[in-house]
């Protein structure tokens, strides 16, 4: 019997793999989907969108036991139950996974529920997973013929010696998801997005968090005078954080674990005691036992797929999108690469994303304040040689957010001095991730902060700081 043939099979379900399934098959191509556990992958399941429910939840819970007064609101008997949280983030996760199997039959995508490996090029080995309910494909044993493959598997948690994971006390996000009830104490090792994000959700809750990073501001990754506004709000909220310190090692206990940390300026060592330690370090690629070696597809040295500005790998018909690629390990980049690849594949026209994009390309955390950026920081523009001016404008000035009860953050815009085009945005405060679409479209079509100033932005609206930072550049806000 002849095996299953397709233009292009796809390894990995997540946001990068199922978005470039359906805009294959929207271009004409037979497509298969292989997906071992659930189809949305991290993101839809485990990651971006039950954290986001939860957030939802930990932010009414402040407003009514921190900000309640204030507002007029006071209770006798207020109650936060922290599983009805954690069961309304499971419902808006299966409602959106069972929305994207819907997607898979609309557009006649294969779905295969089992492991895939690349034998080679043109072929790909299926291993069957019975249960994976998330998955709803077939259960197939065998090879897929297919003329094009795109790799799509994505990442899990990294750990460090001496921080291996045990699913109880020492956990990783996948495991904090699944907590039914907030832990007492908590300490927090690495304030990337996903650290911040689950000690601001914890400590809504009641939890006594201390959040532990070894460079030299949380956010490492962001704009250091963005760093200082949340760590003064974590500060206000009773969220402890340690930076420029290193975690030494964690010993697990009958009551809980103990964690010893260094401070790498005074070598002045202290144990911490929590009920559990919650390992947010980063993630590394799922490029193991995916069939690399036997196609011939190249790693880099850090062990991520090396792709071009179209997704493909070095092995002709082999192309490679999402985490693995190590590009930035963002949902919205994966679908992005995703569809450059399913249309270079189609030989459709397409908009190749190249290396010098991604630094562009928009970045959230979803802690409070929310944080939102893209391009460069001022230390970065400067370094690569740009002449720069730099508009700021608080949201203590802002209408919309004082009635919100918001006063803190700033949207910052650095702008390229000769052209007044925008090189990089850093936003702290109420909503900003729904705040900076505007900047990124306005960078892609290469708008200047003039042309985004003298844009009209409906009052009152906390889109208003965006066009008082823009006329900022120039000296000219008009509100501060």
């Amino acid at each position: 019997m002849a095996n299953p043939a397709y233009d292009v099979t796809v390894i990995g379900g997540g946001p990068g793999g199922y978005v470039a399934a359906i805009r294959a098959a929207q271009l004409g191509l037979k497509v298969a989907l292989v997906e071992r556990e659930f189809v949305g992958g991290v993101c839809l399941n485990i990651g971006c969108i039950p954290t986001k429910s939860l957030i939802h939840n930990a932010e009414v819970a402040n407003i009514l036991t921190g900000e309640g007064k204030e507002l007029g609101f006071s209770f006798d008997n207020l109650k936060l139950d922290y599983g009805a949280a954690h069961r309304r983030s499971r419902q808006v996760s299966e409602r959106l996974v069972k929305g994207v199997q819907l997607l898979m039959r609309q557009n006649k995508i294969d779905v295969y529920q089992g492991t895939g490996t690349l034998r080679s090029a043109n072929q790909v080995a299926v291993k069957a997973v019975a249960d994976a309910p998330m998955v709803k494909g077939q259960p197939f044993d065998g090879t897929l013929d297919t003329k094009s493959v795109i790799l799509a598997t994505g990442h899990h948690p990294r750990s460090l010696p001496g921080m291996q994971p045990d699913g109880k006390r020492i956990i990783t996000y996948r495991e904090a998801l699944g907590l039914t009830e907030a832990p007492r104490r908590l300490v927090v090792v690495g304030a990337g997005a996903i650290g911040m994000e689950f000690a601001y959700v914890f400590r809504s809750y009641g939890a006594e968090v201390t959040v532990i990073e070894m460079l030299p501001h949380v956010l490492p990754l962001e704009d250091d005078e963005t760093a200082r506004e949340v760590t003064r709000a974590f500060k206000r909220q009773g969220i402890k954080t340690l930076v420029n310190t290193r975690t030494e090692g964690i010993e697990t206990t009958d009551a809980g674990v103990r964690v010893r940390v260094k401070d790498q300026g005074s070598n002045e060592e202290q144990t911490i005691e929590a009920d559990m330690v919650l390992v947010a370090v980063g993630v590394a690629p799922n490029t193991q036992n995916i069939g690399l070696e036997a196609a011939g597809v190249q790693t880099d040295k850090r062990g991520f797929v090396v792709v071009d500005e179209y997704m493909r790998t070095n092995v002709k018909g082999v192309y490679a999108i999402g985490d693995i690629t190590g590009k930035l390990l963002l949902a919205h980049v994966a679908s992005a690469q995703g569809m450059v690849a399913a249309e270079h594949i189609a030989g459709h026209e397409t908009r190749p994303i190249r290396d010098a994009d991604y630094i562009f390309m928009p970045r959230c955390t979803y802690c409070k304040p929310q944080v939102a950026s893209l391009g460069y920081t001022e230390a970065q523009a400067k370094e690569k040689g740009y002449e720069i001016k730099v508009g700021k404008f608080p949201f203590i000035a802002n209408g919309k957010a004082l009635g919100l009860n918001e006063r803190d953050g700033f949207v910052k815009i650095i702008a390229d001095a000769k052209y007044g085009e925008i090189l990089g945005a850093h936003l702290v405060g109420p909503e900003v991730t729904e705040l900076l679409p505007e900047l990124a479209l306005a960078h892609t079509w290469e708008l200047t902060t003039e042309e985004i100033a003298r844009t009209v932005h409906a009052h009152p609206t906390l889109s208003e700081v965006l066009m008082e930072a823009a006329h900022a550049v120039e000296g000219q806000a008009i509100h501060i």
